[in-house]
């Protein structure tokens, strides 16, 4: 065999073993596959879970400067919750807003004051979308947060409408 010959079969078996360990790394990463039994959760783990599973986030968004200009529509649409380790969940979502629309799982951190549930990003990169930093807080059947997307930031607001997502 020729020393091209060669060095192209190195270069295909290269190849071959960053796709293993790439296509490995993302499943760890986003969690496919794996969660946590809902049923050993506790209870405000399960109960947060299951309030948002099936379920929609239909609200607003502002952004910082544009005052004057009236809030726009977002939606988000959630076919499942779980929890895949200590602080990650997976939300399988379908996420509209203005011109977007896009379904992926978003793997994130959710930390608790109390009894409040608040997704925390920060410089997290959702395919397609883009780099956001966020803070998400959950009470009752409402949302509300700040977003930041490069230059531009703002508020988000809305509420958790039970059995009109994708899980339904």
């Amino acid at each position: 065999m020729s020393i091209a010959g060669r060095g192209l079969r190195l270069v295909g078996v290269l190849v071959l073993l960053l796709l293993v360990f790439g296509t490995g790394w993302l499943t760890g990463k986003v969690g496919l596959g794996s969660s946590v039994p809902q049923a050993s959760l506790p209870e405000l783990e399960r109960r947060f879970a299951e309030q948002l599973t099936g379920a929609a986030l239909v609200g607003q968004f502002t952004i910082a400067g544009r005052e004057d200009r009236p809030a726009s529509p977002e939606r988000y649409e959630l076919a499942s919750v779980e929890k895949v380790g200590d602080h990650d969940w997976r939300f399988n979502a379908r996420i509209k807003y203005g011109n977007i629309d896009v379904t992926l799982p978003v793997v994130t951190t959710v930390m608790w004051a109390g009894d409040t549930p608040m997704i925390t990003i920060t410089d997290f990169t959702i395919p397609s979308l883009g780099t956001f930093t966020a803070r998400i807080l959950f009470y009752g059947d409402r949302y509300t947060g700040t977003w930041q997307h490069g230059k531009f930031g703002g508020h988000m607001f809305g509420k958790i409408e039970k059995g009109v997502g994708e899980g339904r």
